[in-house]
C-alpha cells in the first residue's frame, strides 16, 4: 500500500477548503471555511491560513509529498499568482509565496497553484467520471464558472494555466450584462449561481421567509414548480450548452463533465443544458455528447490540486502539468 499523501487546497468565491489526499485519491481529511471574499488581501489570507492551520493537527501533515492550490482564476502557475474575478482584493496575488512561508507548512514543500477548474478535470480525470476518457471539457459551476480540458488523455493547462477558462466566453452578442472581468455576455454573467439566483429575483420570484437568494433556494421552487425559477435555470442551461458547443466545435470532445455548487441542483440544471445543446452541437461530430455530473462532487478540486502536485498518474493517460509548470 501506497502511504504517501498530498495536501491540497480549493479556494473559490463561496468557500475555501483543503484536504489530505492518499495515493489512492481519498481524502483522509478536510476543513473548509468560508471565503471572505468582499474582504481584504490579509483577511482572505487569513483564512487560508486557519485552514491550513485545521490540517496541520493531523499526523501525516508534516510527511506530505507535496502541496496543491487550485484556486479561482486567472492564475499565473509559474509565477505562483491568482487574480481570481470574483475576489478583488487578490489581484496578483503571491499566493505560493504566502503558503510556503507559512509556520506550518513543512520545509521542502514547494506550494502549487493551478486553476480550480484545471484542478477539478485532473480529479475527475484520476478518479471521477471522466477516468479513461481522451478529450474531456470538465466544468466547474459555482459563484463563478471554470473550465479545464484533457486532450489526447492529458491535462491541458495551457501556457499560463489558465487554458479550459470558459466562463468567460462571450454567449450573449447582444452586449449582455457586463462582467467584473471588462467584458460583456460572458457565460459566467449568465450561468453561475450568483447570476442563476439574481435573474430569478429581477423576474418576481422571491426566496421562502429566511431564506436567501441562492442557486439551490432557485433550485427549489423550480423543483416545486416555480416557473419563474425554472427559467432562471433554462436561461443557464442555454448559456452553459451554448459554451459547450463552441467548445466540442474547436477542440473535438468524448464527454463533458459539471461539477461544483450549481450542478448539485441536479436534472434541474441538467436537464434543460442536455435539452439546449441538441439545439447548439448540430455537427456530425459534436452531437449526441454526453453531459455527466461530477462523480467527486464538490471534493474534485481538492483531489486535482493533489494530482497537480504529484499525485501517481491514473494507468490510463496523464494529468501531470507541462515542463514548464514544474
Amino acid at each position: 500500500m501506497d502511504t504517501l499523501v498530498f495536501g491540497a487546497l480549493d479556494i473559490g468565491g463561496t468557500k475555501i477548503a483543503g484536504g489530505l489526499v492518499d495515493a489512492d485519491g481519498r481524502l483522509v481529511a478536510r476543513s473548509q471555511c468560508a471565503t471572505p471574499a468582499r474582504g481584504t488581501a490579509e483577511e482572505m489570507m487569513a483564512a487560508v491560513a486557519a485552514v491550513l492551520d485545521d490540517l496541520a493537527v493531523h499526523p501525516e501533515w508534516e510527511s506530505i509529498s507535496g502541496l496543491g492550490i487550485a484556486s479561482a482564476g486567472p492564475v499565473a502557475t509559474a509565477a505562483g499568482t491568482v487574480s481570481p474575478v470574483n475576489i478583488p482584493a487578490w489581484r496578483a496575488f503571491p499566493l505560493a509565496d504566502r503558503v510556503r512561508a507559512h509556520p506550518r507548512v513543512p520545509l521542502g514543500v514547494e506550494p502549487l497553484v493551478v486553476g480550480d477548474a484545471v484542478a477539478m478535470a485532473a480529479g475527475e480525470h484520476r478518479a471521477g467520471a471522466a477516468r479513461g476518457v481522451d478529450n474531456a471539457l470538465c466544468m466547474v459551476v459555482s459563484t463563478g464558472i471554470g473550465g479545464g480540458l484533457i486532450l489526447n488523455g492529458s491535462l491541458y493547462a495551457g501556457p499560463s494555466g489558465n487554458a479550459g477558462h470558459i466562463g468567460h466566453i462571450s454567449v450573449d452578442h447582444t452586449g449582455g450584462p457586463a462582467c467584473p472581468c471588462g467584458a460583456r455576455g460572458c457565460l459566467e454573467q449568465l450561468a453561475s449561481g450568483t447570476a442563476i439566483a439574481a435573474h430569478a429575483v429581477a423576474s418576481g420570484w422571491e426566496p421562502p421567509a429566511g431564506d436567501a437568494p441562492t442557486a439551490a433556494t432557485v433550485a427549489d421552487a423550480a423543483r416545486a414548480g416555480d416557473p419563474r425559477a425554472a427559467a432562471a435555470y433554462d436561461r443557464a442551461g442555454r448559456a452553459l450548452a451554448a459554451a459547450i458547443a463552441a467548445t466540442a466545435a474547436l477542440v473535438e470532445l468524448d464527454l463533458v463533465v459539471v461539477g461544483g455548487g450549481v450542478a448539485q441542483a441536479g436534472e434541474t440544471l441538467f436537464a434543460p443544458l442536455r435539452r439546449h445543446l441538441a439545439d447548439y452541437a448540430t455537427l456530425d461530430f459534436t452531437r449526441d455528447l454526453p453531459v455527466l455530473p461530477a462523480r467527486l462532487s464538490t471534493d474534485a478540486g481538492l483531489i486535482g490540486a493533489a494530482v497537480a502536485a504529484g499525485m501517481p498518474r491514473p494507468e490510463r493517460g496523464t494529468t501531470e502539468l507541462p515542463a514548464s509548470h514544474a
